[in-house]
């Protein structure tokens, strides 16, 4: 088969799968694994196939006209490069092992059929993103994963918090997704194309006349996509979903779709530097706020969440200090480790027994039950601390090298006020990402919550074979894809440097240490604090003869009346606590940025809907009412003079006959 052959079948395998999934789920239950399975595994094999033919060589194009449309044509359009074979292979990977994982994840689940088929819905939809070369075609799978992804959040249906989490993220988005498409017209009508090779070369040499607003417009769909400040706070609640569909979302669609787009059309954010700077400010908004959001997390896939809305903001911080090498590096790297964290979260909340439990202060003894969720979601950690040789520390240092580059100013056309922006943002983040991280570790595996009830069943075996097979990429694939001999990525990219230089090592290792080093500290020093009440009751309780020993029991109840019950509020042994002190309370919330818009935007929209409420009801509707209700007077009227009563009529004839004499003699 020709190149661009094996292309059109990577979407169109899971397409139909997902058709086929669809239409057998009732007749014919037990075709809906394979078919979950086999095509999206399929695609995943052929990917690989279509990145080792294409390889670091020239782009290859190909191209049919859809339809005439008098104006700027729209075209089925195949763009494969470096970028776009590697994304796909991501996305072919992640979307087989959740596919897999799902098998046993939701092998009870009535609804498995559907819930498969819109992964392969959504699969499908982020391929064609990744390889179509023109935007339209770009924007059809960019609104599919839209609408897959309100389905897929709100699977557990039933509960008002998936409802309500399913309708927040497909209206946040489609908040970004209107300034979006008219931005991508805007850009089409400047280029005069929807091609991206005619809209790259006319950005190139000048020719787009609105650079600065059609980018700002076109940022306003990245930020509800990839969950960039301020339309990131969907994101968060998204994880009422299934475990594995956050996988999905986080790691290889959806949230990597708005990056993806921004590298692919970097130049056109290139053309504009004020545009570049708002990116900028964006990234590291966004990359300091969700790691101290991250940081009061309860419940364990919120703080993973968190994490990879700071991740995306790491990647739009390369972006915006004009390296898509970078930022692409990084959407591969996390896409791996973050798929792995969700995965593993979704085996620590089996063996606690129901998705009631993923609060990490509830959690006792995990690390027990679930020994290959504690070591793989131990070495994705590591991975997203960035901590070497994990695939996470090259990465992100490739994302430090690019922002001191352009700090010096020696990036052509990035202002160099925000390449010091966006590393001295990406700096705090990195004592942030890895205090969170060792947290989290520390609470979910080694926490000393309430004894848990023991889980129903052990999970299933393909659970945990995905999990050690997402393991290999996020131990071997930074240091693997800097060997020229294995992946040399930057022939694959642009031909820039990847590799870590000395200085931001040492500063990105040093400040990783010092928030894993911090963290554990002060878990230490907040452990001991709990367990100092406990152990004085009981010692007291023991030495008084006339007092019994104190119970178990006894002993939780006075551990509750001096800290507060641990049932309703976070573990006291919690460092997030302790590190951040007055600020926990509104980072758990999410610095209540939702009670914000609230106040801003809803309850006005709310108020306004109210007085037009009124104004229909009351006074257009009253003219309304009058104009019918005046008639039907007039007919009362009238009607009650036609009483059938000729001497009635005659003494009305004459009267008037009378009258009308009068008249007529006085005007003479």
């Amino acid at each position: 088969m020709t190149l661009t052959t094996l292309a059109v079948l990577v979407p169109l395998l899971p397409f139909l799968g997902a058709a086929g999934a669809l239409l057998l789920g009732r007749t014919a239950p037990g075709f809906v694994r394979p078919l979950a399975v086999l095509p999206t595994a399929t695609a995943f094999v052929l990917a690989v196939i279509v990145a080792t033919r294409q390889g670091s060589g020239a782009a290859t194009d190909a191209a049919t006209r859809l339809t005439p449309t008098g104006s700027v044509p729209i075209d089925l359009a195949l763009h494969l490069d470096g970028f776009s074979v590697l994304i796909a292979v991501l996305v072919g990977l992640v979307a087989t092992c959740v596919q897999l994982y799902s098998t046993g994840y939701l092998r009870e689940d009535p609804r498995y059929a559907s819930y498969s088929a819109l992964v392969s819905l959504f699969t499908a939809a982020m391929f064609l993103v990744v390889y179509t070369g023109d935007l339209m075609v770009l924007l059809v799978g960019w609104e599919i994963m839209g609408i897959c992804s309100y389905f897929l959040v709100g699977h557990y249906w039933e509960t008002e918090v998936a409802r309500a989490a399913s309708l927040k993220a497909f209206l946040v988005t489609k908040l970004g997704d209107v300034p979006f498409l008219i931005g991508v017209f805007a850009l089409a009508a400047d280029a005069g194309t929807f091609r991206i090779n005619g809209i790259l070369t006319a950005a190139t040499h000048g020719g787009l006349a609105h650079p600065t607003v059609i980018g700002l417009l076109l940022l306003a769909g990245v930020a509800g996509k990839s969950a960039q400040f301020p339309l990131h706070t969907w994101l968060p609640d998204a994880m009422a979903g299934p475990t594995p569909v956050s996988a999905l979302i986080h790691a290889a669609t959806m949230v990597a779709a708005g990056i993806y787009l921004v590298a692919r059309l970097l130049p056109v954010f290139e053309a504009s530097a004020a545009v570049l700077t708002v990116l900028a400010v964006t990234a590291a908004v966004t990359m300091v706020g969700s790691g101290l959001a991250a940081f009061a997390q309860d419940d364990i896939k919120r703080v993973l969440a968190y994490s990879t809305i700071g991740q995306l903001g790491y990647m739009a911080g390369a972006l915006a200090v004009g390296d898509r090498g970078a930022a692409v590096f990084h959407l591969l790297s996390h896409g791996a480790f973050k798929a792995l964290l969700f995965l593993a979260a979704g085996v620590v909340i089996h063996a606690a027994g129901t998705n009631s439990l993923a609060a990490m202060s509830r959690m006792s003894d995990i690390g027990r039950r679930a020994p290959d969720a504690m070591w793989t979601m131990g070495i994705a950690l590591a991975a997203l601390a960035a901590i070497p040789p994990f695939s996470g520390f090259f990465s992100k240092e490739s994302m430090l090298r690019a922002a001191e580059h352009a700090s010096s100013g020696h990036a052509k056309g990035v202002p160099a006020g925000a390449g010091w922006l966006v590393l001295i943002a990406a700096l705090v983040t990195a004592v942030l990402t890895a205090g969170y991280a060792t947290r989290l570790f520390l609470l979910a595996f080694r926490g000393r919550g309430p004894a848990a009830p023991e889980a129903h069943a052990k999970e299933p075996a393909v659970m945990n074979a995905v999990l050690w097979v997402l393991a290999v990429p996020t131990l071997a694939f930074g240091a693997v894809s800097l060997v020229p001999s294995l992946l040399d990525l930057p022939a694959w990219f642009d031909g820039r440097e990847l590799a870590p230089t000395l200085v931001t090592s040492i500063l990105g290792v040093g400040l990783s240490l010092v928030g894993v080093l911090a963290t554990y500290g002060a878990w230490q020093a907040m452990s001991a604090r709990r367990a100092a009440p406990l152990g004085a009751v009981v010692t007291a309780g023991a030495a008084a003869e006339e007092e019994p020993a104190l119970t178990e029991a006894a002993a939780l109840q006075t551990h509750e009346q001096v800290y507060g019950d641990v049932a309703a509020a976070h573990d006291p042994a919690d460092p997030g606590r302790l590190l951040l002190g007055p600020l926990f309370g509104p980072a758990s919330h999410g610095f209540r940025l939702d009670a914000v818009y609230s106040a801003l935007f809803v309850r006005p929209v709310l108020a306004a809907s109210g007085l037009v409420r009124f104004l229909d009801r009351e006074v257009v509707e009253t003219y309304v009412r009058g104009a019918g209700g005046l008639p039907r007077l007039i007919g009362a009227v009238v009607r009650r003079t036609q009483t059938g009563n000729v001497q009635t009529y005659i003494s009305v004839l004459l009267a008037g006959s009378v009258i009308l004499a009068v008249l007529v003699a006085v005007g003479a």
